[in-house]
């Protein structure tokens, strides 16, 4: 049955993402703003107590009408599963916005593609070149594809019916709320107080993130250069400790890099006229437009390691 949901909300998504799946994950961001706002004292010990109040309701709902639908009939288990993890993957949010930043940046048409990074990723790209727009939507799709794919997929099969879905995305979207400082820009003294607030869901996020970043980075480097994946991994992953996503990010970024050949990170141009000074991570030649559909075909690759080993785990409990 796990296999069955996840199969089919992979189907479901693929051939039609409606608007109103996001309302849930939007509800819950103006859940966890409301709650920054009233319970938001700059302390961690606040933060703690917002991350048990923002998490707790859903993973009891969800759990409580899982409990109940697969004690009435396992294929009412097994809609519920499907329902919920159609809600939290996203991964036609990333295969999608990679290939509209390819079509547009093939036909040279800067202006598309610098509004479609911008909508997908946030932040200024006026000054962006080609290949710059091609090197972040690479680094934005990895990250993407394993905030909404591989992590919510490893929590499903591992924690009892879809709580641990609902667990990791919670997680990442509190994370992402209540964060703290942007590498390379002054902290004002709201964004340090948020950033005390943030601090223990950034560290449940880290602690759900331990084993499924490694899984997904060995799975890139699996079905892609895996000498030059493992390699980077190894060398270049701690270089991404004081960057957005800390070291879990930079073994994921440094594992596809070198799996797909090309380097990423690096320096950007920002407003000011300062360079954004990043790490460089990955090998080989720069990103260019036309690696883009590379990076889709990368993780989709990836994505049929993790279900024919889903495949034979199952197999495996079944095997008298």
């Amino acid at each position: 049955m796990t296999l069955i949901a996840i199969l089919v909300a992979l189907g479901l998504e693929q051939w039609r993402a409606f608007e109103w799946r996001a309302s849930v994950e939007r509800g819950f961001v103006r859940y966890a703003h409301m709650l920054e706002r009233k319970l938001n004292g700059g302390t961690r010990q606040h933060g703690g107590i917002a991350l048990v109040i923002a998490i707790v309701p859903p993973l009891l709902a969800v759990g409580v009408v899982y409990g109940l639908a697969a004690a009435a009939h396992p294929l009412a288990g097994l809609v519920v599963n499907i329902v919920v993890l159609y809600f939290l993957m996203g991964f036609r949010r990333f295969s999608h916005a990679v290939s509209t930043l390819a079509v547009a940046l093939q036909a040279g048409d800067l202006a598309t593609a610098r509004r479609t990074l911008a909508a997908w990723r946030g932040g200024s790209t006026g000054d962006l070149g080609s290949s710059e727009i091609a090197r972040l939507a690479i680094e934005r799709g990895l990250v993407d594809a394993y905030r909404s794919v591989f992590g919510v997929l490893f929590w499903f099969i591992v924690l009892p019916g879809p709580i641990g879905a609902v667990l990791y995305r919670a997680a990442v979207l509190l994370a992402e709320q209540w964060r703290g400082p942007v590498p390379g820009v002054e902290p004002t003294p709201v964004v340090q107080a948020r950033a005390l607030f943030g601090e223990p869901a950034r560290m449940l996020l880290a602690v759900l993130d331990w084993v499924p970043v490694r899984v997904t980075a060995l799975s890139f480097a699996v079905v892609g250069d895996f000498e030059d994946a493992v390699a980077c991994w190894r060398t270049q992953a701690t270089r991404w400790v004081a960057q957005e996503g800390g070291r879990a990010m930079g073994i994921l970024l440094s594992a596809g890099g070198g799996a797909l050949g090309v380097q990423l990170g690096g320096m950007l141009p920002t407003l000011s006229g300062d360079p954004d000074v990043r790490p460089d991570l990955g090998v080989g030649d720069p990103v260019e437009p036309d690696t883009l559909p590379s990076a889709v075909a990368l993780v989709w690759r990836a994505l049929i390691v993790w279900l024919l080993l889903i495949l034979l785990l199952i197999l495996a409990n079944l095997a008298p």
